[in-house]
């Protein structure tokens, strides 16, 4: 079931946040100040407690929290989904959802992040030739749009 996020959630997204993060992030960045002094669970609740984040994030549960989606406008800004549950449809079903009631139609992603392009391609998300840097690194992101 996909549902509304609530403050009882944090704390499980901000868990499968940092996992991600760390699983994914960290082989493009190279910063273990940032995955394992910055990154932490505690900031992480407390940043997306702010309701101007929270009321913008939907989550996969079914029993558990699986996953989660934040969308701003027609973008999808962020989507994680617990590392233990990678290729169970979770993610498909997240984006599903935001195309579906909110039609979202772009987001961005790490271009030295294959996995997700290719996962977001077979959604009906494609290049779009833009690209920005990523804030305070040397790496780029890339849009995609549907």
């Amino acid at each position: 079931m996909i549902r509304k996020a609530t403050k009882e959630d944090l704390s499980r997204i901000a868990e499968i946040l940092v996992f991600v993060k760390r699983v994914k992030y960290r082989p493009i960045f190279h910063n273990d100040d940032y995955s394992f002094g910055e990154l932490q669970v505690i900031k992480v609740a407390e940043k997306y407690s702010n309701p101007a984040i929270l009321d913008n994030i939907w989550v996969y549960e079914d029993g558990t929290v699986k996953g989660m989606i934040h969308i701003e406008g027609k973008e999808i800004a962020e989507l994680y989904v617990d590392y233990f549950f990678w290729g169970e449809g979770v993610g498909s079903a997240l984006v599903e959802f935001a195309k579906e009631k909110f039609d979202v139609n772009f987001l961005w992603a790490l271009e030295k992040n294959p996995d997700a392009i290719r996962f977001y391609e077979r959604h009906g998300f494609a290049l779009n030739g833009k690209k920005q840097l990523e804030e305070g690194t040397p790496e780029y992101l890339v849009m995609m749009e549907r």
